[in-house]
C-alpha cells in the first residue's frame, strides 16, 4: 500500500478534527492532567462509551492522541485485571501550509549549526552546510524513488527534459531574507540526499528561477559545463 504524502497525512489529521464531538474529545483530553480512560471521556461529554471509543481510537490512529496502557488500580501481579487503555495528547506536532513549507527543519538545521560553531570556533555558515549535507543523507531511502523523497519533503519535482526542477521552496520566507544561506543550505541538503542514495548521473546546482526552489537537479554532464 502506498504510503500518504505528509501533506496528505496532516490533512487527514486536520480533517478528523472536523467532526465536532471528535474535535471536543480532543480538547478534553488535552486538558486533562492525567491520561483519560473511554468511561472518563464518555462520561465527560454525556455520550455513550461505544462513541467515545470510536472516536478516540480515530484521533490515535491519525497521530492526535497517543494510547497508553495503564491499571488504575495500583495492584500488580496475577488478579490484578488488564490494563486500562488510555489516551493522553500525542507530543507531534502538525503544522500545515499550502504550498509546503519546512521551517521547522530549517530552525533545527539552523540550532545545530550555531552549537557546532560555539564547540568549534568555526564558521556558523561552514557548520550549516555540513548539517545540511548530513540531513539530507539521513533521507536516503532505497525502497523510494528520489523524486517521491523530494515531493515528501515539500520540493515539488517537475521533470523538465533530462533535468528537475523544483516547483516549491520549502523555505521560501527565509529565502527572502537571507538568500545566500538559506539556498546553500538547500543546496548542501539536495547534494547529501544525491551522494546517500548513489546517484552519480545527476548533479545538485543551484539556478535561481522566479517561482521555483533555486536548487536544480542537472545531468552531471550539463551541470559541468555550466
Amino acid at each position: 500500500m502506498d504510503r500518504p504524502s505528509n501533506l496528505q497525512a496532516k490533512l487527514q489529521a486536520v480533517a478528523a478534527l472536523d467532526e465536532p464531538t471528535r474535535r471536543r474529545l480532543y480538547e478534553h483530553v488535552g486538558a486533562a492532567d492525567v491520561p483519560v480512560s473511554r468511561d472518563d471521556a464518555a462520561a465527560a461529554l454525556a455520550i455513550p462509551r461505544t462513541t467515545a471509543a470510536f472516536h478516540l481510537d480515530k484521533l490515535a490512529t491519525e497521530g492526535l492522541l497517543t494510547v497508553v496502557h495503564e491499571r488504575r488500580t495500583g495492584r500488580q501481579g496475577p488478579g490484578a485485571g488488564r490494563p486500562a487503555k488510555l489516551y493522553r495528547r500525542s507530543d507531534a506536532e502538525i503544522e500545515l501550509s499550502l504550498p509546503e513549507r519546512r521551517y521547522a527543519v530549517a530552525g533545527q538545521l539552523l540550532a545545530a549549526a550555531v552549537e557546532d560553531a560555539e564547540q568549534s570556533g568555526g564558521s556558523p555558515g561552514q557548520a550549516l552546510e555540513r548539517r545540511a549535507h548530513a540531513y539530507g543523507a539521513s533521507l536516503a531511502r532505497p525502497d523510494e524513488p528520489l523524486t517521491e523523497i523530494l515531493d515528501r519533503q515539500g520540493f515539488e519535482p517537475r521533470s523538465d527534459g533530462p533535468a528537475v526542477t523544483f516547483a516549491n521552496c520549502p523555505f521560501h520566507a527565509l529565502v527572502q531574507r537571507h538568500t545566500k544561506l538559506i539556498c546553500t543550505m538547500n543546496l548542501r541538503l539536495v547534494e547529501g540526499l544525491l551522494e546517500a542514495r548513489g546517484e552519480p548521473a545527476l548533479q545538485a546546482t543551484l539556478r535561481p528561477t522566479p517561482g521555483h526552489c533555486c536548487v536544480r537537479l542537472e545531468p552531471r554532464e550539463t551541470a559541468e559545463k555550466l
